[in-house]
């Protein structure tokens, strides 16, 4: 298996140095040209793709680090220890990619997509290279403790199976909420929405026992109508900037500040989120020209980013509610160490609620609360992990004690963490009990997915009733 390791590495490494746009860039340009689209489009569908990437990062990168010293300064004003520096998903990303071991699991991963799509067992192309880091991790999480190459690769297999099936699951509401025709190809991989399953139980829940709060739903862009800019994606923003000065007993200039610069961020998450869309139409004719020819009557799908569906106003105005409760839950919650910084926005829960409530508020923020403790613990426990990892590819942070865990507040993929970390420790040498533990937990695991699946082919049903009878 070594071998193999080594020839992934050999075969991806120069891609993936360098870095995501450029690597999505060439990815999606080649697909293209190779699905006969003509040069010039294949080109700027990869550009505004790369652009897109950009962007989406930068933007990312200006929000979480000007609120980091307010947050920061609150920390030090209250007295709170909390042990573990929240990097924010960037730099994670940046060491987990850094391992050798993630260059395999994803030329694993790329063999699992070609042959679930030869097989006919899924619509979905997954050209989401960048994001494979997630269940990686996972792996190199079972590796950390057990050391054991050979089942951290039949966990990240079941775990692509099963996202890439989920892609599948999830393409209708995905036309639904941003209003997508058939024929437009775009849907995603990500891990964040392994979540669904979780949030479809809260979900059910909420039909049986609270029905009623769907008559005071709102959402971003009816409340934007109702009361103009006061409900505006630049004034959610806002709020958030002065609440998190505010907090972090920050000047009444880094207050405007703060506020100015949420406001910015929140209109561009909007914006730079329709570019994900056009960026993939390009690939959409050529791959739907391409199959008319030789699969008649087969569709396929393109995985790519979360980001595409940034356009939906609930998505942010819901991680902005969520922001002060995640900070609130982080001082009281037992057992966690981590002070949300570079994840306070929380990319990783609000993408999932979207899909699920399809972008009813109410529930988003009901059920996002009641989540938000799986990440912290979830956090606190990949810890030690990211810490090691990050040491040993050289990419440990300057200015921070080397006895310093560092980790990620609201990185995706929570559940699948606990089960990586539960498995791992099973093979370093746990006992009959912990195995009964691992057994019980992946049954689990597999038996929410199969029903959640159900409730989404439901779903998908209906989305395909109401076209034949328009």
């Amino acid at each position: 298996m070594n071998g193999i390791v080594e020839f992934a590495n050999a075969v991806f490494k120069p891609l993936i140095n360098l870095g995501a746009a450029p690597m999505m860039f060439i990815v999606l340009s080649v697909l293209a040209i190779l699905m006969r689209v003509k040069v010039s489009k294949a080109i700027e569908g990869g550009l505004k793709l790369a652009i897109a990437l950009t962007a989406i990062g930068q933007i990312i990168s200006l929000l979480t680090t000007n609120f980091s010293g307010a947050l920061q300064a609150f920390v030090k004003s209250t007295g709170i220890n909390l042990s573990i520096t929240d990097l924010g998903w960037a730099p994670v990303a940046t060491i987990t990619w850094g391992s050798m071991y993630t260059l395999f699991f994803l030329f694993i991963l790329v063999i699992v997509n070609v042959i679930m799509l030869a097989l006919n067992k899924t619509n979905t192309l997954d050209v989401d290279i960048f994001d494979v880091w997630h269940p990686a991790f996972c792996g190199i999480l079972i590796m950390f403790y057990s050391k054991n190459l050979l089942v951290a690769t039949i966990f990240v297999v079941f775990l692509g199976i099963l996202k890439i099936i989920n892609s599948d699951l999830m393409k209708p509401t995905f036309n639904d909420l941003l209003n997508m025709p058939d024929t437009n190809p775009t849907t995603t991989t990500h891990l964040n929405y392994m979540m669904n399953p979780i949030v479809m139980v809260f979900d059910k829940l909420i039909d049986k026992f609270l029905p009623f709060l769907d008559k005071y739903d709102f959402d971003a862009a009816q409340l934007n109508n109702k009361i103009g800019f006061w409900g505006s994606k630049f004034a959610i923003g806002a709020y958030l900037g002065v609440f998190v000065g505010v907090l972090g007993h920050q000047s009444i200039i880094k207050i405007f500040t703060l506020a100015f610069i949420g406001a910015t961020c929140l209109e561009l998450f909007s914006a730079i989120g329709s570019w994900f869309i056009a960026a993939v139409e390009p690939l959409s004719q050529g791959i739907t020209n391409f199959l008319s020819k030789r699969l008649k009557g087969r569709t396929f799908n393109i995985g790519i980013d979360w980001p595409f569906i940034a356009g939906r106003a609930e998505m942010w105005a819901v991680a902005n509610i969520l922001a002060p409760i995640l900070l609130i839950f982080s001082l009281i919650l037992p057992g966690n160490k981590l002070l949300p910084l570079g994840g306070i926005i929380a990319m990783g829960i609000t993408p999932a609620l979207l899909v699920v409530t399809r972008g009813k508020m109410i529930r988003m923020i009901i059920i996002g609360i009641l989540e938000i403790p799986i990440f912290l613990w979830a956090g606190t426990v990949i810890a030690p992990c990211v810490t090691n990892l990050a040491k040993q590819v050289g990419a440990f942070p300057k200015g921070l004690s080397t006895s310093t865990l560092i980790s990620h507040s609201t990185c995706e993929g929570p559940i699948e963490k606990f089960l990586s970390v539960l498995i791992g420790k099973f093979f370093q040498g746990g006992n009959i009990t912990t195995g009964l533990y691992v057994i019980l937990a992946l049954a689990a695991y597999l038996a929410l997915f199969v029903w959640y699946a159900k409730q989404m082919k439901k779903r998908n049903t209906e989305y395909a009733k109401v076209k034949t009878e328009d």
